[in-house]
């Protein structure tokens, strides 16, 4: 079972149905778009947490997500309490230590994804470390970051060349995964 924290329209849900055998989404709205058939669960996570019991989900995931509220803490704990022992929880942020979000801190004095338009939306700029340190706060092990190999060159609309540029600098957006123990 996967349940997919902060899924919108479910967008992410035609790329894992055939590795899952139940997809659930859980939003602060249920969106129009989202599969009618799929089970969701309204949710406010600066608030409340997913009304699901503990330790009863595969696979936690919360793409693009935490760096829109207000407690990033407390949604680890929550995805970890979710999770069943031997289960992966998988989290991903901007990356505010690419060089496109470092040179437009020093230009800028904000982080790349943390400026207008995007704020207010994304409030809470999350490093690499910290998602670490919140994975094993939460009694989770096995912690690793993995980028995404896509990032922007600064002052362009161009992305960096793949087969030439790759890791932490050149990519905006991080991936932070972790197994509760069994």
């Amino acid at each position: 079972m996967l349940l997919d924290v902060g899924c919108g329209t479910g967008a992410l849900y035609p790329y894992v149905k055939d590795v899952c055998s139940h997809y659930q989404g859980a939003d602060v709205v249920r969106y129009p778009d989202y599969p009618v058939e799929l089970k969701f669960h309204k949710i406010n996570l600066d608030t409340q947490g997913v009304e699901v019991a503990d330790g009863s989900i595969d696979i936690v995931l919360s793409v693009e997500t935490i760096e829109h509220l207000e407690n990033p803490r407390a949604l680890i704990r929550e995805l970890a309490r979710v999770t069943k022992p031997g289960g992966t929880v998988v989290v991903t942020t901007p990356n505010n230590l690419s060089l496109l979000s470092k040179m437009t801190l020093v230009i800028k004095n904000q982080f790349n994804a943390f400026q207008e338009p995007c704020y207010p939306a994304h409030i809470t700029a999350l490093l690499e470390i910290d998602l670490l340190r919140m994975m094993k706060e939460s009694g989770l092990d096995d912690a690793q970051a993995i980028y995404s190999n896509h990032g922007r060159i600064p002052g362009t609309p161009w992305h960096w060349p793949r087969f030439l540029f790759y890791g932490r600098a050149f990519s905006d957006n991080i991936l932070v995964s972790a197994i509760k123990p069994g």
